[in-house]
């Protein structure tokens, strides 16, 4: 069924077909009745819960960053049985993003390309929705930077969106590896990480309950730089690692380089940043040891790509581009 539906969705734009499906779903879920028979099959029937800093997850399927931006679809993502959601990307102040068309579909190698350039409606509006998030579900709060603000001042937009969100979210994640905000990348590395994550620390202290900071890093690094962001983690002090972000990387792909040439900037996710980010996830996972909070994300479709994370030292798994192609049973068919 999903199959015929989504031939329909992607004869629409994609942030279009986005916001159809999304709508569309949360009509379906209240219909009476036959709503709540629809939300007890997208629930997985075998999941368990998972403890992973200090935050018991209801199971370990959860939803990447950039798909609920605004903290607009927390209840209807609840019901599709995800254990955690990451809303955002957030920052300080409302910004439209980049010009569209910005987001492109691959379907020849289950890919998207996004140049979205964290369009949100800024801490503020989002903090108010998250007053009334639902309760059960885990939530984490992705911070960003505005595109207006040099890199120089990047740690006051970090500051202020994490002291606007902490209270109302269970974790926080520090993106600096998005490649569609210009110089963002540039921020990877070592005196950033350390200062940016010695400002949250304080300010963190000062809360009355302790939530963990996560830095959610790009699968563009060879294994030497890996090593070496390994030593940055460690002084820094940092709660745990989102591996990874989309890719810069076109190679290997079965869509045509005219296309691709012709789509342009923006990161690719789905099916071929799989293995880079396992990668990533690996050499983490190895020099980090087993016990540090790891949650792998990248081209997860089926129970095996979880699995694969999860061999590979992830305690948590994301998707996001196998949501869209997979369609809203995914965490059941993975979980079940």
């Amino acid at each position: 069924m999903y199959n015929l539906l989504k031939s329909l969705l992607f004869l629409l734009p994609p942030e279009v077909a986005h916001e159809f499906a999304l709508k569309s779903l949360r009509i379906i879920l209240h219909t009476p009745i036959i709503g709540g028979w629809i939300r007890n099959s997208f629930q997985p029937i075998t999941a368990k819960p998972v403890v992973v800093s200090g935050i018991t997850f209801p199971n370990s399927v959860g939803l990447a960053a950039g798909f609920d931006k605004n903290a607009k679809w927390l209840h209807l993502l609840k019901d599709l049985g995800f254990g955690h959601v990451e809303i955002g990307t957030v920052t300080p102040l409302p910004q439209p993003g980049n010009p569209a068309p910005r987001l492109f579909r691959l379907p020849q190698d289950g890919a998207l390309i996004n140049r979205m350039g964290f369009n949100n409606d800024g801490i503020e509006a989002v903090v108010a929705r998250l007053k009334n998030r639902p309760a059960g579900l885990v939530v984490g709060g992705n911070i960003g930077k505005n595109k207006v603000t040099p890199n120089e001042k990047a740690a006051q937009d970090y500051t202020i969106a994490f002291d606007a969100i902490y209270d109302y979210v269970d974790y926080i994640v520090v993106n600096i590896s998005s490649p569609n905000t210009p110089g963002l990348r540039d921020l990877q590395e070592d005196e950033f990480i350390c200062d940016l994550f010695h400002k949250l620390h304080e300010l963190r202290s000062g809360r009355r309950i302790w939530k963990p900071i996560f830095l959610k890093i790009a699968p563009d690094f060879q294994q030497s730089q890996v090593h070496e962001l390994v030593q940055t983690i460690k002084r820094a002090k940092v709660d745990g690692v989102i591996a990874t972000n989309t890719t810069i990387e076109r190679s290997n792909l079965r869509t045509s380089k005219s296309k691709i040439d012709q789509i342009g900037a923006g990161g690719l996710s789905g099916k071929p940043v799989y293995e880079a980010s396992n990668t990533i996830l690996g050499f983490l996972a190895m020099e980090l040891g087993e016990e540090f909070p790891l949650i792998g994300v990248g081209g997860v479709f089926t129970k095996e790509d979880y699995e694969g994370k999860i061999t590979r030292g992830a305690s948590l798994v994301q998707v996001y581009t196998g949501f869209i192609y997979v369609g809203p049973r995914i965490v059941r068919k993975i979980l079940s």
